[in-house]
């Protein structure tokens, strides 16, 4: 079985949002990272201090055929149509242990569909 690594930076208000779109198509579950991110905007100052916007790295490891669905999903629902709203990429995936659970559910669904 064959897996991908989503990753997408996104502002914290549409953290929330995104894992929920991904868990509605087929996503398990997220790992979110906290960080603090610039785009191509200079970060905005108040008295010569910056202000760094807050970003939330959300990481999805998913079997190759959701990564379609649930990069779409994300896409709607972090609104990435609008500037400095965040982006998803995906990375391919050598090995994975620990997973054993979601590959488990992965067969039964295919049994199910195919009985």
């Amino acid at each position: 079985m064959k897996f991908k690594l989503i990753l997408a930076p996104v502002k914290t208000h549409k953290t929330d949002p995104i894992v929920d779109a991904a868990k509605a198509v087929g996503a398990t579950g997220a790992t979110i990272i906290p960080g603090r991110g610039t785009g191509m905007r200079e970060a905005m100052t108040f008295f010569g201090l910056a202000l760094e916007d807050q970003t939330d790295i959300v990481m999805f490891l998913l079997e190759e055929h959701l990564v379609k669905p649930v990069l779409e999903a994300i896409r709607e629902a972090g609104e990435f149509h609008k500037p400095g709203t965040g982006i998803a990429f995906v990375l391919p995936i050598e090995q994975v242990i620990g997973m054993e659970s979601q590959i488990e559910r992965f067969k039964e669904e295919v049994r199910e569909q195919y009985l």
